[in-house]
């Protein structure tokens, strides 16, 4: 299993444990997409994470957060992710951690010049997270795995947004609604 794949599935069982989910809403339903060039008000961690987002995605999810998604599961996930990053053979090409009242907030940094700088970058990772996500037995159970994305995992957990940047001047914003 590659260092990613192994880091998703821990992430996912510490964060989620055994537990049933309910499924998500049915394949038909579309994703609303909308991007602006505004942040969100009132986001503190902007200026000391990462940069001012040059874009804010919001995604519309085909999920809910489940009833007992809390901080604690979040941050399971997060550590479960994070702890498999660091344990691979090289260093990692990002840093991901949650933050807010209630962790709520994923943000991932990228940790080397030409990482992670650029929105199909981020994109690109974002893909690689869903591939890797719609092979897990967690996701296959809860989700239409065919239509859900690392968004709608992430919903089921109770992020309401995820950051990405180079840590140095690119950063993107997704809103999960």
């Amino acid at each position: 299993m590659r260092r990613m794949d192994l880091a998703l599935a821990i992430g996912l069982a510490v964060a989620v444990g055994p537990c049933l989910l309910p499924h998500a809403a049915s394949a038909q339903e579309s994703v609303a997409l909308e991007i602006t060039g505004e942040d969100e008000a009132g986001d503190h961690h902007e200026g000391y994470y990462y940069p001012t987002p040059q874009t804010v995605e919001h995604y519309s999810s085909r999920v809910v957060s489940l009833p007992d998604s809390d901080k604690i599961r979040r941050q399971g996930f997060v550590i479960g992710m994070a702890r498999q990053l660091v344990s691979g053979q090289y260093a990692p090409d990002y840093a991901i951690f949650a933050k807010g009242d209630d962790a709520q907030k994923l943000i991932i940094t990228g940790l080397h010049d030409g990482s992670l700088d650029t929105i199909y970058r981020a994109r690109a990772l974002f893909a690689s997270l869903t591939l890797i996500a719609r092979s897990t037995p967690f996701f296959q159970k809860n989700t239409q795995p065919e239509e859900a994305t690392f968004f709608d995992l992430l919903k089921l957990l109770g992020f309401s947004q995820v950051t990405i940047s180079d840590g140095k001047k690119f950063c993107h914003q997704v809103i999960i609604d």
